[in-house]
C-alpha cells in the first residue's frame, strides 16, 4: 500500500503516534488530576537531585513560559517546590516534594499499564526496538543540527 499526502510525511506520522500515546497516558493520569506535561515534569524530578528551570525545560521538551506556569500549578498543589540547588546554593532548582513522590508512586502503575497496552499491540521486542530507533533518530538529528 502506497501512502500519499500527509500520511507520507514522517513528521506527520510521528505526531499522530505521539498524540495517540499521549491520549492514553492522559486517560491513565486523569484519576489523579495530573496532565501529561505535569507528569513529565515530576518524573524528570523524581531522582531528587533537583533541576534548574533551564535544565527542566530541556528535559521535558517545554518552552520556558509554559514550564513556569506548569511548575507554578504543581507548587500550588504542593507536588514540587523551588529551593537552593544542591552544590550551588546561589542557584534555584525545582524538586519533587514528598507529596509529589507519593503521587508519582500512585500513578506509576497506570503509566506502566498504558505502556503495556502498547507492548501488547506491537509486541515487546518491536516496542523495545521502536524505543531504540526513536532514540537513535533523535541522536542523529541532534548531531546533524550541530554540524549545520
Amino acid at each position: 500500500m502506497t501512502v500519499s499526502g500527509l500520511g507520507s510525511s514522517l513528521a506527520y506520522q510521528l505526531s499522530r503516534a505521539e498524540r495517540s500515546v499521549n491520549r492514553g497516558l492522559a486517560a491513565a493520569l486523569a484519576g489523579e488530576d495530573l496532565t501529561v506535561e505535569q507528569w513529565r515534569i515530576m518524573r524528570a524530578l523524581a531522582d531528587g537531585r533537583g533541576e534548574s528551570m533551564g535544565e527542566l525545560a530541556e528535559a521535558v521538551l517545554m518552552p520556558h513560559p509554559t514550564l513556569t506556569k506548569a511548575v507554578d500549578r504543581l507548587i500550588d498543589r504542593a507536588l514540587v517546590y523551588r529551593g537552593p540547588a544542591k552544590g550551588d546554593r546561589r542557584r534555584v532548582a525545582v524538586f519533587v516534594s514528598e507529596r509529589g513522590a507519593e503521587l508519582l508512586a500512585r500513578v506509576d502503575g497506570a503509566v506502566a499499564e498504558q505502556q503495556a497496552v502498547i507492548a501488547g499491540v506491537l509486541g515487546r521486542e518491536r516496542t523495545a526496538q521502536l524505543m531504540r530507533d526513536l532514540e537513535s533518530l533523535v541522536r542523529a538529528l541532534d548531531e546533524t543540527d550541530l554540524k549545520v
